[in-house]
């Protein structure tokens, strides 16, 4: 075993505990960005002036209106920039825009003695526009050639040979939705200027230095005339990885030029229209199986919905490539991915970072498939399960395959899955109008960043003279546990108990240069920094207690606080041994990096080494669905999740739990809606509120709800032995998805290949069993195509005749039996 998996006897890793803030949550003493407004003396509040069309030129900008409303200060615009106008990475989002891009685009931020003058401001302000055509639906986009960045191709194999190979081809096309991250901490910033002119952000951040980065070239300073703190978070999900930097960057300029601090908090609504989403995605697929049902071949593309600028979106569309094989071996492939430009808010990052849309097109694929081949879906799944020697698409082979098929089994055992499968049997055939179905899928994720560069984490602890232990490090915290891991990998390090170690907030004058908390790398990386700067600090303490011991250092334990030598009844208090030390003049404090190794990607070619490791899961979900309404329950749900061994497994169980119920309310519930006619208010955004906007609550949680981290997992060369949790989870909910779908089928006729939009709403589950009952196709049905390679598959638009019926907008395609 590695070093870095190593662990030591009694080790405060692997000891559930709750999470370190949970009084102050459950209390409401937790701060948070906002929060410190009223410890904070002369604020100014910022106001976005939003445009009310979708594109257009900027011709007029009166700001003088706003000026005469009682409390305004100033209106912050364009000329006001002292450095580069633009708030993204990519220097594609101009600051303050001379074209609106989306409805709800900030033109100008108003700043205000009260939070209702500077509404008020913003109102008064006037903004004309030269309105241009807008392009809203993903459909519209594709229809007008209108595409932005990279257009990745991930090649392996022959696909031709593979197709020609094939007993079954099948083709089809598939449109699903985007998602709100809706955390409840909305986008905060606050921002002042010390004496010696330092700019002092307060963010709500997942990424403080990229924060930093774009503060200071919105103002035209050095980095280190700029310090961004994250004290934590109420959710970020992927919403705060870039989107802050802007807001950060507005509160920043208006701090440098009225000298007072400003605080800029969104709203929800304004959160909603003016921030981006998950990537809605379209696909187009075409693929072969043999007369077994293995694959042989898939050539596809992927297009994703950017939004008006890039953002994230290249590498959302490069994991979604990566991920598109899910737990299958894909021989020959071809999947191209590109970027559609609409007028809407930039999407970016959210949990799981584009593997979550290329996992759901290959588990479509599957559920739509397999009556056609006349399998069961499990049994399809089953048999294309990667095998070891097998390779990704993209080159990179797959380390411990045994482990899919691993928790595939366990899920099926404990949850009684053939036994249950025969009831379900029984109560259709006895229940006309009400249907229950069981349906099972796995996951395997890819844990690292993409870009090789950000695979590095940072971390700064200090020993104070009373033995007690101060850690900073470069991960930001947003409820997901990340500080209490790394106050439980301190302590192991050092050998004492948790209560001796602090966490200060994430700041970028302690720890410089890190990468977001995101990509679920925020354990390993920074728990391996912090790891690194309490092993430095540990041989430095053992040396003076092996002096005190009289023995070797290499003979010295430092175990529950107490150092002992190996074969002697001698002990050392550690903070007896802290405070030797400072006599000694030994540094207490140490600076941790780790840098993840192993790692190798070829953007061009598309092809390498990018993941460090895979993390597994599976999970089973039954579901009750009403022949009548589409109305539905999840009865039961198992699920099976690998974390190597486990960090703080009542943390990671907390994880798994949420990453599912957040990938349910994706694929079943969170449907958003834009105006897309040619009326004054087109662009805008319709779902606006949670009133609007369908969250899973308690009522959609599992009736029951099983939860188990995989024993003896130990994953080599993370730390402790220890595998992500943040984002595999999500798509473990893909299997209530396709129970839904099983659901319907089992409507209309046997071997039915039934389509179902996502996200799969009532109304949605709804037409997929009127469709079932109507003209469900049987897997031996007509021939539409013959050739030397078996049997194929023609589509049919069958989303168009839905949205006829007053059917699900976002729908895939029907697949007609051959």
């Amino acid at each position: 075993m590695s070093h870095l998996s190593e662990r030591p006897e009694k080790s405060v890793v692997g000891v559930s505990m709750p999470h370190e803030s949970a009084v102050l949550h459950v209390t409401g003493t937790a701060l948070y960005t906002d929060d410190l407004v009223h410890r904070t003396k002369d604020v100014l509040h910022a106001y976005p002036v939003q445009a009310a069309k979708a594109h257009g030129r900027i011709t007029a900008l009166r700001t003088g209106p706003a000026l005469e409303v009682p409390g305004v200060v100033r209106v912050l615009t364009g000329a006001d920039v002292p450095g580069v106008n633009d708030a993204g990475m990519k220097h594609d989002e101009p600051l303050f825009p001379d074209v609106v891009m989306f409805h709800g685009h900030a033109v100008a931020w108003v700043l205000a003695e009260t939070l209702e003058a500077a509404r008020l401001g913003a109102a008064a302000v006037e903004v004309e526009l030269d309105e241009r055509p807008s392009l809203i639906t993903l459909q519209d986009a594709i229809a007008a050639d209108s595409f932005h960045g990279a257009r990745p191709e991930m090649l392996t194999g022959d696909v031709e040979a593979g197709f020609a190979d094939s007993a079954h081809v099948f083709t089809g096309e598939f449109h699903f939705s985007d998602q709100e991250h809706f955390y409840l901490e909305t986008h905060a910033a606050l921002a002042l200027v010390d004496e010696a002119e330092q700019v002092f952000v307060q963010s709500s951040t997942q990424h403080p230095s990229e924060t930093q980065e774009i503060v200071a070239h919105v103002l035209g300073l050095h980095s280190h005339e700029v310090t961004v703190q994250c004290l934590r978070m109420g959710g970020g999900f992927g919403g705060k990885e870039m989107q802050p930097h802007g807001f950060a960057a507005i509160a920043a300029l208006g701090a440098k030029l009225t000298g007072r601090p400003v605080r800029l908090r969104l709203n929800r609504t304004q959160d909603l229209t003016m921030s981006g989403k998950r990537h809605g995605f379209h696909a187009r697929w075409k693929i072969g199986f043999d007369g077994d049902g293995r694959i042989q071949a898939l050539d596809a593309t992927l297009t994703a919905d950017g939004g008006w600028s890039l953002d994230l979106s290249e590498p959302v569309v490069a994991r979604a490539l990566c991920h598109i094989d899910n737990t299958y071996w894909i021989p020959n492939a071809r999947v191209t991915g590109r970027i559609a430009k609409t007028n809407k808010a930039s999407n970016t990052a959210f949990r799981g970072f584009g593997g979550p849309q290329g996992m759901l097109v290959i588990e479509d694929i599957m559920g739509r498939c397999a009556p056609l081949l006349g399998l069961d879906p499990m049994e399809l799944r089953e048999r294309n399960f990667y095998q070891r020697g097998q390779d990704t698409p993209y080159g990179q082979p797959v380390s411990q395959p045994e482990r899919i098929s691993a928790v595939w089994e366990q899920v099926k055992e404990t949850g009684g899955l053939a036994d249950r499968k025969r009831e379900i049997a029984a109560f259709n055939a006895a229940h006309p109008h009400t249907k229950r179905a069981l349906a099972i899928t796995g996951v395997k994720f890819g844990i690292s960043f993409n870009l090789t560069a950000f695979n590095q984490g940072g971390a700064l602890v200090l020993i104070y003279k009373d033995g007690s232990v101060l850690i900073n490090h470069g991960g930001t915290e947003m409820g997901q546990g990340l500080h209490t891991k790394m106050l439980q990998v301190a302590a192991t390090t050092l050998g004492i108990p948790l209560h001796k170690v602090r966490l200060a907030p994430t700041r970028t004058d302690k720890v410089p240069n890190t990468s977001a908390t995101a990509a679920s790398s925020g354990a390993d990386l920074n728990g391996a920094a912090v790891k690194n700067a309490c092993e430095q600090l540990r041989e430095r303490l053992l040396q003076v207690a092996a002096t005190q011991l009289g023995s070797g250092a290499a003979d010295v334990r430092i175990v529950e606080g107490v150092a002992r030598a190996l074969g002697s009844d001698k002990e050392l208090a550690w903070d007896d041994l802290v405070r030797t030390a400072y006599f000694q003049r030994v540094q207490l404090s140490a600076a941790g990096f780790y840098r993840t190794e192993g790692l190798h990607w070829d953007a061009k070619s598309f092809s390498g080494t990018p993941f460090k490791y895979f993390a597994i899961g599976a999970a089973a979900a039954e579901v009750e669905v009403d022949g009548f309404t589409g109305a539905y329950r999840i009865r039961r749900v198992d699920i099976v999740h690998d974390v190597g061994d486990s960090l703080s497994p009542m943390i990671d169980i907390g994880q798994v739990e949420g990453g599912f119920v957040q990938g349910a309310g994706w694929l079943t519930l969170e449907d958003l809606r834009w105006d897309t006619g040619d009326g004054p208010n087109r662009g805008r955004l319709l779902t606006q509120a949670a009133s609007t906007y369908k969250l899973p609550s308690f009522s959609e949680m599992p009736e029951e709800f099983n939860v188990t981290l995989m024993e003896n997992a130990t994953e080599e060369g993370a730390v402790y032995g220890s595998k992500a949790v943040g984002e595999p989870p999500l798509m473990l909910a893909f299997c209530v998805r396709e129970a839904l779908r099983q659901a319907a089928a089992a409507f209309g006729p046997g071997g039915s290949s039934v389509e179902l939009a996502s996200p799969a709403t009532p109304e949605a589950v709804y037409w997929a069993i009127r469709s079932a009952r109507r003209d469900g196709v049987p897997r031996k049905g007509r021939a539409d195509n013959d050739s030397a390679s078996g049997d194929h598959a023609t589509v049919s638009r069958a989303a168009d005749r839905a949205a006829a019926d007053g059917g699900a907008r976002a729908g895939a395609k029907t697949l007609s039996g051959a």
